[in-house]
């Protein structure tokens, strides 16, 4: 039986080779996020005797501030449980790499940890509960690529909508100067300023990832201003719509919203990818502006569960009964 060993690595030149097969735990991603102010990355790595990698998990640590009250305080964040080298070692590595993120966070005014985009809507289920973890229903989108073209799954006023945009001479492409970066952060970060639960990255992390190799920042240009814009971060063959915006109001006959979904969806068909997945769709709620407009352009709503812990004990006992099963 294999003796495992436990590393929280804080510096990517301390960094092993590790698998790259998913993003969000790449050693690509650790690097873009070293480089970001503001966030701190901890790769937990778990080696045997011989110093061979079983699995590795990128385990994140924003800092953030809040007007109501005024306050600076951090947030942990993990995307999915990890990569393994053999997946039947699962249910045993992972226990190990959640007793080491709680710990990394334990000392750092880390108000409170959230785990998403889990494999499976059970798997650490008993773990988690350990940990004093509770779970909140949520949704996710996942668009099909590869069993026919993206357009084929559109409404014939979907299709005319885009037909509009582009005789209206809207272009979407990736971002080709810092600038439009810098236009569609400060257009995103006012888009979700009001919006619950939204976390948006900084100025630098968006500048970092387009220059990186995983990811990218494409903007919706009307006249050559940015009225739109998404990044995508690509998986494998899976490309993830991280964050997207839009002047939906201020451009309502441009329809910047459809046309930068759409130019994600089929620049990601024109790469390869099999599938696109919208991240951050929210709540199960009955009704929902945002989840039915992405569902109109052909994908399938998934259920799953987002795990939260906070580090205020009387805090976390109150959602926790909030959120009971």
């Amino acid at each position: 039986m294999n003796n495992y060993h436990v590393e929280t690595i804080r510096s990517s030149d301390r960094l092993p080779e590790l698998s790259n097969k998913n993003v969000f735990h790449s050693v690509e991603m650790f690097r873009v996020l070293e480089k970001v102010s503001g966030c701190t990355p901890y790769m937990i790595v778990v080696t045997d005797d011989k110093r061979r990698v079983h699995a590795h998990m990128l385990a994140i640590l924003w800092r953030r501030g809040s007007l109501l009250p005024p306050y600076l305080f951090s947030q942990g964040r993990v995307y999915g449980e990890g990569v393994y080298a053999d997946d039947g070692e699962r249910k045993v590595l992972f226990p190990m790499m959640l007793d080491a993120v709680a710990k990394a966070f334990q000392h750092k005014l880390c108000l409170f940890i959230e785990f998403s985009h889990i494999s499976s809507k059970m798997f650490g289920y008993r773990d988690f509960r350990r940990h004093g973890f509770f779970p909140i229903s949520w949704l996710h989108i996942r668009n099909s690529l590869h069993s026919m073209v993206p357009e084929e799954r559109l409404s014939e006023q979907l299709l005319r909508t885009i037909d509009k945009g582009y005789t209206a001479g809207i272009v979407t492409r990736e971002a080709e100067t810092d600038d439009e970066v810098r236009a569609f952060w400060k257009m995103l970060k006012n888009y979700y300023r009001f919006k619950f639960h939204r976390y948006i990255p900084s100025e630098s992390f968006c500048l970092c990832l387009e220059r990186s190799s995983i990811g990218k920042v494409f903007v919706t240009l009307s006249h050559d201003k940015v009225i739109g814009g998404s990044i995508v971060v690509y998986s494998d063959k899976d490309a993830y719509l991280w964050f997207v915006a839009s002047k939906r109001k201020s451009h309502p006959l441009h329809h910047p919203d459809v046309m930068t979904v759409w130019h994600a969806i089929k620049s990601s068909f024109d790469r390869g990818m099999r599938h696109i997945c919208f991240m951050n769709v929210g709540l199960p709620l009955r009704r929902s502006r945002y989840r039915d407009f992405i569902l109109s352009f052909g994908g399938k709503q998934v259920s799953s569960y987002r795990w939260f812990h906070f580090t205020i004990g009387w805090m976390n006992k109150l959602l926790s009964w909030i959120y009971r099963e």
